[in-house]
């Protein structure tokens, strides 16, 4: 965890035993995020507006930024929450080290902040399942 002046970011980090090609596809491709994280209408261009929807509600995000197989960034709005989502992959010799950044909690958002915390592990076990599924 950081903390800036008034909000925290969460940072995961994962090594997973696959590919950088592997796990962006999981990353970029609305089937497959569909299988670990939600449903969606997802396209990996700068600029484009989509929805990760579950039964709980729906996030509404925009895409900021792509450099495939290397990173991705996009907003994540949802209950209240304004933050940024920032995935940047990195090659290692038995796979890919995976780094997951969301930024912009508030500190009167320590509930969405725990809760997010939580959720990206059992997020990123399922990304690491996907991944390790694909040919």
């Amino acid at each position: 965890m950081m903390q800036t002046n008034d909000t925290k970011t969460l940072i995961v980090e994962r090594e997973m035993p696959h590919s950088l090609e592997k796990v962006w596809r999981a990353l970029t491709q609305s089937p497959l995020i569909e299988e670990w994280l939600m449903e969606n209408d997802f396209k990996p261009v700068v600029g484009h507006r989509f929805d990760l929807r579950a039964d709980w509600g729906v996030v509404e995000c925009q895409v900021l930024a792509i450099e495939p197989n290397k990173a991705l960034s996009y907003k994540w709005e949802a209950l209240g929450l304004k933050s940024v989502v920032t995935w940047t992959l990195t090659p290692t010799n038995t796979g890919t080290h995976l780094r997951m950044e969301q930024s912009g909690f508030r500190p009167d958002q320590q509930q969405a902040y725990e809760g997010a915390k939580y959720g990206w592990q059992k997020f990123f076990a399922a990304l690491e399942r996907v991944a390790g599924g694909l040919s």
